[in-house]
């Protein structure tokens, strides 16, 4: 089996999976308790958050767990607009955030909010000079995320969280989801606010993620019913998944250093043999792209027919975001970058990991170009 669909979700390492068994096992008792038990297990998270803030040069009172990163995009982005509407109902944001974020956005629209949605050029990037352009005195939130989730574009971000500092009042959200392990990010020196992660996308258990929350910045809980996480999360923590997302982003971040060099191999290779192939179009762009993505059309062939026929040889890759890639409609992504139908509808993503070779790549290519070939033949 190939698998080349990492972006959707990472297989979780066996050393998480070890962990994750262990600790639902020993520390079962709910951390809230006042017990012994409930002691131990409130320590292990305690000294998890205490990591987490450690390999993100964070403080430990910045870190707030959530189920995921569709929660802390959410966290961050309505608990900013609901604490500080009265201040201003304006925010920024780009054409091509992911849909935890773009529906978001579209949910405060309903509620009297007034949202910026800046266009992207071709790559799918945006400018820092369009940001300054869009900023209003009532704007108090600019939201970006780093790394594109389908055509691995990324963002500068960078740039943006500097010269926001000009403008204290403004709040920087940054979606990192997909960056994290892959795209090297300074919060802290960015000027970022506020900064979501997921741990199933960094090999890490499903339903568990946490936000950066940068010390000094306030907003407002989506979930209520206890004092949880500062009180800005309700709901008794997933102690087993918070533990197995501390090992696994600690074995990312180093694997990052050790292998990235592995991963951008593989990415040239792929791309390399992408632009000899008739009838392929590369969407990623060559230059401010994440190692792990590559984004390709093939007009002509319906993505889901060649997802399927690649599935058949035991490969597996998608078409778009996971999140949307049941819908039948074009990625609003490419279609944000001025690509025409034929190629927005036509759009494959592969997503690697540290665990893909050189070799995986190879056969795909192979197995690729074979079926291209076959299906064009039936489709005369």
């Amino acid at each position: 089996m190939i698998y080349f669909d990492n972006s959707a979700t990472t297989k979780p390492f066996p050393e998480v999976l070890q962990t994750y068994v262990t600790v639902s096992e020993k520390y079962f008792a709910n951390p809230s308790s006042i017990h012994r038990l409930g002691g131990e297990v409130e320590r292990l998270i305690t000294k998890a958050r205490q990591q987490i803030a450690e390999l993100i040069e964070a403080d430990p009172k910045e870190i707030v767990f959530t189920s995921g990163g569709t929660e802390a995009n959410n966290l961050a982005i309505k608990g900013i607009a609901i604490l500080h509407e009265a201040r201003g109902k304006h925010i920024v944001t780009t054409e091509v955030e992911h849909a935890s974020c773009y529906e978001s956005f579209h949910q405060l629209e309903k509620n009297g909010f007034d949202v910026t949605y800046l266009p992207v050029d071709r790559n799918g990037r945006i400018s820092v000079d369009d940001v300054e352009r869009a900023l209003r005195s009532d704007t108090i939130l600019v939201s970006v995320m780093h790394v594109n989730n389908e055509l691995g574009t990324i963002q500068p971000v960078q740039a943006i969280g500097k010269h926001l500092q000009q403008y204290p009042k403004i709040f920087f959200h940054v979606d990192n989801v997909q960056a994290i392990g892959k795209v090297p990010l300074k919060y802290k020196q960015s000027g970022i606010d506020l900064c979501s992660f997921s741990s199933h996308k960094f090999h890490g258990p499903k339903g568990v993620g946490f936000l950066y929350i940068r010390e000094g910045v306030s907003l407002s809980p989506l979930l209520t019913g206890g004092t949880h996480e500062r009180g800005l999360r309700a709901g008794t923590e997933n102690v087993p998944g918070i533990i197995g997302m501390t090992k696994a982003l600690r074995m990312i971040l180093e694997k990052s250093r050790s292998e990235m060099n592995q991963m951008k191999e593989l990415n040239s290779f792929v791309r390399e043999q992408l632009t000899t192939m008739e009838s392929v179009f590369i969407n990623t762009p060559k230059e401010n792209s994440a190692p792990h993505i590559v984004n390709f059309s093939v007009p002509g062939i319906k993505p889901e027919v060649l997802i399927h026929a690649l599935e058949d040889k035991e490969i597996y890759a998608s078409t778009k975001s996971a999140c949307s890639s049941k819908s039948k409609a074009v990625s609003r992504i490419l279609e944000a970058t001025g690509h025409d139908y034929e190629r927005a509808s036509s759009a494959i993503r592969i997503s690697f990991s540290f665990e893909n070779t050189l070799n995986e790549g190879k056969q795909f290519i192979e197995v690729l170009t074979e079926l291209i070939s076959n299906l064009k033949k039936v489709m005369r």
